[in-house]
């Protein structure tokens, strides 16, 4: 995908600080000591957005502490550290502005904020949402209105999970982005208090915004197609249908407990946003 070269005029991008260790035995809610997967699997089994809201107020104080301002030239700096954050960089700079483009047209430009660009570092780290691992791959944290990406990961998704490619790696950031701009529109508040209402259906619930969160991906994708090479799209399906529940628990887990959908599910996701109508994810929820 030919991403113009990021400028930092044009994005918020900081190194994730220091912080406690992040705590062992459950991600996301689901008991997954016993398999293989979890240790990379945080980005399935990831950070529920929607389960945070109620302590963003609180988290956004902390982040204020925790949160020291970056230069120019230190996001520079951050941005050229290798391939890989070059390239998440880029892809922050073009979702920033296809998304505040679509604000902007559906009439509430007000309500649109950029996210900011965290690198994980090697270590644990503090967020707006409770301390951090490099174990958990990239998330999105409500609190602090920031995605969490380790580089290291891109190297997983194509060796241990099977999805190599740049626009594999585009999705990644697609994915997390779709749930900042599922926290500015609602939804994920809406998602949350639905759990409360209806604890039995939870899994589904979030299920379902996941699923949404991948729609959104490929809205972003559908909106610059003309900036889409040969492949991408493949690699793009390729690596949604790699991390669906049932292609990575591999019948370890129920599907009652599964929390980003299927193969199936995903790749359909995927493709709907693909056609670069956002207002098709929302049939997603509808149907939850």
């Amino acid at each position: 995908m030919r991403l113009n070269p990021f400028n930092t005029d044009n994005i918020r991008v900081r190194s994730a600080g220091g912080g406690g260790r992040m705590p062992g035995g459950r991600v996301g809610g689901l008991g997954l000591g016993t398999i293989v997967i979890a240790a990379i699997g945080y980005f399935v089994f990831g950070l529920d957005p929607s389960q945070t809201i109620g302590v963003v107020e609180q988290g956004r104080q902390g982040a204020q502490t925790q949160q020291q301002a970056t230069s120019p030239q230190d996001e520079q700096a951050l941005c050229t550290a290798n391939k890989y954050a070059t390239e998440t960089c880029n892809a922050l700079q073009s979702l920033n502005q296809t998304w505040q483009a679509v604000f902007e047209q559906q009439g509430v430009g007000q309500r649109f904020r950029q996210p900011e660009l965290a690198f994980e570092p090697n270590t644990s780290f503090s967020t707006g949402c409770g301390p951090g691992s490099p174990d958990m791959g990239p998330f999105y944290c409500p609190a602090d209105e920031t995605i969490y990406i380790g580089t290291q990961f891109y190297d997983q998704l194509a060796n241990q999970l099977g999805a190599p490619g740049e626009f594999a790696r585009y999705y990644v950031v697609a994915h997390e982005y779709g749930h900042h701009i599922q926290a500015l529109t609602g939804v994920a508040e809406a998602v949350a208090r639905a759990k409360q209402r209806d604890p039995r259906n939870a899994n589904r619930y979030q299920v379902a915004m996941e699923l949404q969160a991948d729609c959104y991906a490929g809205v972003w994708a559908g909106k610059n197609r003309h900036l889409i090479e040969p492949g991408d799209i493949e690699s793009g399906m390729r690596a949604a249908s790699q991390i669906g529940d049932d292609t990575l628990t591999q019948g370890r887990v129920s599907p009652d407990n599964f929390t980003h959908g299927t193969s199936a599910q995903r790749s359909a996701a995927l493709k709907l946003g693909l056609q670069g109508d956002d207002r098709k994810c929302d049939a997603i929820l509808d149907q939850a």
